[in-house]
This record gives structure tokens, sequence and C-alpha cells, in this order.
């Protein structure tokens, strides 16, 4: 269901059982998953990074960088209107949280550390992306009608 704002809203019901365990742990309950696990942490393949809740592309490959956190790691979304910013408070640090803008799901953090041109690390989850490879070495940028 879309609402008023345009976001995506489900039950925990609906979200579950179109996520697998750890997808929803880490989009819907704010997880994080281990370092050096996620599917994407050490991934070149050229493409396009979408939500896997909601298919809306978030990340680019050519702004995918190797960080040496273990996860997958950018310094720039597509455009500003992909994501949103919270301040996250948890676990005795203040961090900036980055959510899909159309369905909050949890993404990961960002962090002033990155290099340029934005100076912003992008700290992405795996199990909240979708890996959409380039057909001809090009990026699409748009809606993904199937995440999963």
């Amino acid at each position: 269901m879309i609402n008023t704002t345009g976001k995506i809203v489900k039950t925990d019901a609906e979200w579950r059982a179109q996520l697998t365990g750890l997808q929803f742990r880490v989009t819907r309950k704010h997880g994080t998953e281990q370092a050096f696990t996620g599917e994407y942490w050490n991934t070149k393949v050229a493409g396009t990074y979408a939500c896997i809740c909601c298919g809306q592309v978030l990340f680019d490959s050519k702004t995918k960088y190797d960080s040496g956190t273990g996860w997958p790691s950018f310094y720039a979304p597509v455009g500003e209107g992909a994501v949103a910013y919270k301040e996250d408070r948890s676990f005795f640090m203040r961090r900036t949280e980055v959510l899909c803008s159309k369905c909050d799901a949890h993404l990961g953090h960002v962090f002033p550390d990155g290099p340029a041109p934005t100076g912003k690390r992008f700290c992405m989850n795996s199990a909240s992306l979708k890996l959409m490879p380039s057909k001809d070495g090009g990026d699409d940028l748009g809606v993904v009608s199937d995440p999963t």
C-alpha cells in the first residue's frame, strides 16, 4: 500500500512474507549484518543497487569503493531523493542512519570519512540491497519492478 505521502507501507507480516529473515531483521528492525559476510561487500560488478524491499534504485556501482570495513560502501547515492536520513543514537553512539526514501527500509549509516568528491562513506548492508547488473556496461536508473 502507498500512503498519502507516497511511501510504501506494509505490516510486519507482509514484509516477513516478502523478505528473508536476515533481510527483515536488517531492513525493518534496523539490524546489521556481520562485516565481510554480505553478498556485495567485495563485488565489483557494474550496475545499480536497489532497495531489496521496494526496488527503488539507491546507488550506482560507479560510486562504490573498498572502504576496508567489510560492508558495501559508496561515496554518494544516485540522487538526493533516493535516500533519507535519520539521527541514530543507539549503542551509545551518535550516527546518521540511511533509509530508503520510498519505504523507510534501514540501509546502513553514512560517515564523514569517505573519499572525494563527497567525503562521505555510505556504509550499507548487503541484505538491504539488490544488485541490478548493467546489461550494456551502462547503468540503469529508475525503479526495479520486482526487487526479489
